[in-house]
């Protein structure tokens, strides 16, 4: 099936602010037969306390709870509206945050049974000051965040790759996220920071025991493409490594665009069958 299985929406605050409406009808030009809206659920109100760096990475990470039910009647309006020619989903992109399980789980008890699927994402960490800082906002922000591991790649990874660790296993409840999102986020500037080199024998038994949890949970990996246009990354996520570890467990890879705008809804999208085959 031919799908779109991560994408956000107008109302995403650092999103483009372009119509949910316009990216779904290009996905159906794109001859696309499902599309997933995921958008960022948003972060508990106590995080803020353990959170360092940009204030942005908090302000302008996900929807507010006030904009909970704005999205759910959105989504709700594309699916009715769009459903001969297109089924959409509804769900959530949700963060794992350490010790913020319990809310997380209380979240998606209320909301959950308005959706249809989720995906579960780390975009934070634990960094200097052992606060919590955001991967993903920029170069500046990751080199001040994660400066002790900067010269050491493989305990960086190490980090990030404990921290996918705990998201899985993490107790969400019954409608816990079935998909992984971008499950190598932490390379999004690996040609900034020269931290382009491969897994180490530590980091991939990490990464197996990851797989083989999803795999016993039945989960999915989102097979993100975005990574191949953010101009310090230059691949997709999870990257080849992960990838093939992934297929010989025969864990379900949805191709996932990623996508905050118009332009960006099915990207890349004819490289998955070379990506999978391969």
């Amino acid at each position: 099936m031919l799908m779109d299985g991560h994408t956000h929406t107008e109302l995403c605050p650092h999103g483009s602010g372009e119509s949910t409406e316009k990216m779904v009808q290009r996905a159906i030009q794109l001859g696309m037969q499902k599309y997933c809206l995921t958008e960022h659920a948003p972060l508990p109100p106590e995080f803020a306390a353990t959170y360092a760096g940009m204030p942005e990475g908090i302000t302008e990470a996900s929807l507010t709870l006030d904009q909970v039910p704005t999205y759910l009647a959105l989504g709700q309006r594309l699916q009715a509206k769009y459903r001969d020619q297109i089924d959409i989903s509804i769900g959530f992109e949700v963060d794992y945050l350490a010790g913020f399980e319990t809310w997380t789980r209380d979240f998606l008890k209320t909301y959950g049974p308005q959706t249809q699927e989720s995906i579960l994402s780390v975009h934070f960490m634990t960094g200097a000051q052992r606060k919590t800082w955001g991967i993903d906002l920029s170069p500046e922000n990751f080199g001040v965040a994660f400066e002790p591991w900067i010269d050491q790649p493989q305990q960086l990874f190490k980090q990030y790759y404990q921290t996918v660790l705990a998201s899985v296993q993490a107790d969400l409840g019954p409608y816990a996220p079935q998909r992984i999102g971008h499950m190598s986020l932490v390379r999004k500037y690996q040609d900034y920071f020269k931290l382009i080199e491969p897994l180490d024998a530590d980091n991939l038994a990490l990464v197996d025991q990851i797989l083989a949890l999803l795999k016993t949970q039945h989960r999915e990996l989102d097979l993100n493409l975005a990574g191949l246009f953010k101009p310090f990354c230059n691949d997709f996520y999870p990257g080849n490594q992960i990838l093939k570890r992934a297929q010989k467990l025969e864990i379900p890879l949805i191709y996932g665009s990623d996508s905050h705008d118009i332009i960006s809804v099915g990207r890349g999208q004819h490289l998955i069958k070379k990506l999978i085959v391969g």
